[in-house]
């Protein structure tokens, strides 16, 4: 009994979650990651336009989550494509904490969660 069991309340990574909370509590990041997933294969430009910020603004945010492994990037040609990383638990931030839904560009919402 005793220490184990008070041991397990704190049994998580704490580093790793105040890391993503960093990352999320900047509004500008927050709005890229959230338009990056409903919008995947966005460049700098088009996230820049979709949030309403400079396209350096942008480019700082994005440089920021690549670094800490959020964002991933493809060229194709002379542009530069970025995707978030397929991470479970961003998704369940942006769907069922904060309420992001899919949107399809020109259709609306895809689906929202309640």
């Amino acid at each position: 009994m005793g220490h184990a069991e008070r041991h397990a309340a704190t049994d998580f990574d704490a580093d790793s979650w105040a890391a993503r909370f960093t990352l999320l509590s900047d509004p500008t990041r927050l709005r890229i990651v959230a338009e990056m997933h409903a919008h995947p294969g966005s460049t700098v430009a088009e996230l820049a336009s979709a949030i309403g910020i400079t396209e350096n603004a942008a480019s700082q945010s994005i440089r920021a989550l690549r670094d800490q492994g959020w964002v991933r990037s493809e060229k194709v040609g002379r542009r530069v494509h970025y995707e978030l990383v397929g991470d479970a638990i961003v998704h369940r931030i942006l769907h069922d904490i904060i309420g992001v839904g899919h949107i399809t560009r020109g259709q609306g919402h895809d689906h929202a969660h309640p």
